[in-house]
């Protein structure tokens, strides 16, 4: 690799990256991406199950940085910088047409994550940005204490700023391993170690494996440990999956019920009729009852239960009943029946891990970034963009949006 000195290097060509990379080549910047996979964007493009949840289009900037947590107050600058609207302009003015769905989150019009790839290809090769894929860093290059460039695995990369965008721990066959971390460690920086925030949970229960594929869109999931005082409830879409539970619910939940696992297994309820109190269940509950008196109970629970949930409601309601006429079932099974229906149990006993989590926090300590320019506070021509920064931030476009907001602050300073 030559070692002629470049205004600008960026390491790793995923979405933060590849905005940075453009972004400082329109200010005529000399600028080399470089990436270890042999594709750019590998990550994004399996990204939102394949559709890519780009942003979310939230209009109000103060509402949408309530969602990055202690984050928040650093990140007001660089969203002053670049927007939600900002994001959403660059994108449609180019030609990516976005929709929004429900919960704020914004998606391709063509729901294609390839499509959100191939854009952000098209705009660092219209900006004559140079491509090294392929090729793997391993380590900064200092000189008298300076920054100078980065070793890679096909020579040395001599620069005046280098951007880090290689991402977390989140997917790692997509690239994410976390190698970045430790290249900013060895330089001093502080950095939190990884979890995987973002993550399907693991259960005990057969029943809910044997549903995998079943959507419910509409339900409320109470985690209730030992301690009453962590009792937590979200609602929300469930996913049932061969290993237990995903969905946007679940995942917004993984952070909180990581915590609750250090203790042992979690039990939880799940309320298939949230917006419905436990009278007027029993009360429907009845009424099927009293219109089917002469079939089997096991020939009507589809009229009870949420659609793809009979069979799994079935197995906890006594064997010896699912033969009987309706109008032979004891009044204390039917009521049974309805509190099942408001509180189905199950076991968590842990999330999938890294290699399934849709995002992990840990990276640098914001302290040590200046969030003006996403600068290193230690060293002034570092710049540090998306995954590689320690903030917690739940699914529905939140993610892509620091990318392309932090992305777009560095680009535009390096």
């Amino acid at each position: 690799m030559s070692n002629s000195v470049y205004d600008v290097v960026v390491v790793g060509a995923g979405p933060s990256g590849m905005m940075a990379a453009g972004h400082a080549a329109m200010r005529g910047k000399r600028v080399l991406l470089v990436d270890k996979n042999k594709v750019a964007g590998k990550k994004l493009s399996i990204t939102g199950g394949g559709r890519c949840n780009i942003l979310n289009a939230e209009p109000d900037t103060k509402k949408l940085l309530e969602h990055y947590g202690d984050a928040a107050k650093f990140l007001h600058s660089p969203f002053s910088q670049h927007s939600m609207q900002d994001s959403w302009d660059f994108f449609e003015s180019r030609g990516l047409k976005l929709v929004v769905e429900a919960r704020q989150r914004a998606f391709p019009a063509s729901q294609r994550a390839e499509d959100v790839t191939a854009f952000m290809k098209r705009f660092v090769n219209e900006q004559h940005v140079e491509m090294r894929l392929g090729t793997r860093m391993t380590g900064f290059i200092t000189k008298a204490g300076q920054l100078v460039g980065i070793a890679t695995n096909k020579g040395d990369v001599l620069a005046q700023s280098i951007v880090m965008a290689t991402g977390g721990q989140a997917r790692s066959e997509t690239g994410s391993t976390g190698e970045g971390f430790e290249y900013l460690k060895a330089l001093g920086h502080s950095v939190h170690a990884p979890n995987p925030d973002i993550v399907p949970l693991t259960v005990s229960e057969q029943w809910v494996k044997d549903l995998s594929g079943t959507t419910l869109s509409f339900m409320k999931i109470t985690f209730c440990p030992e301690d009453k005082a962590k009792r937590f409830a979200k609602t929300g879409k469930i996913l049932f999956t061969h290993f237990g539970l995903s969905g946007p619910l679940i995942l917004n939940s993984a952070r909180e019920v990581k915590r609750l696992l250090k203790s042992g297994p979690v039990a939880a309820e799940i309320d298939m009729f949230p917006d419905t109190d436990i009278p007027t269940v029993r009360n429907r509950v009845l009424e099927v009852f009293n219109a089917n008196k002469n079939k089997q109970l096991k020939n009507i629970i589809k009229d009870i239960a949420p659609a793809g949930m009979s069979e799994a409601v079935l197995a906890h309601v006594a064997p010896d009943l699912h033969d009987e006429k309706v109008h032979s079932v004891p009044k204390e099974a039917r009521q049974a029946l309805a509190d099942l229906l408001k509180a189905m149990p199950l076991t968590v006993t842990g999330t999938l891990g890294y290699e399934k989590a849709v995002i992990s926090d840990g990276g640098v300590d914001l302290s040590e970034v200046n969030t003006k320019t996403m600068a290193s506070k230690l060293y002034p021509n570092l710049f540090l963009t998306g995954d590689v920064l320690h903030i917690n931030r739940p699914s529905g476009g939140y993610s892509l949006q620091l990318c392309w907001t932090t992305g777009f602050v560095a680009g535009t300073n390096a």
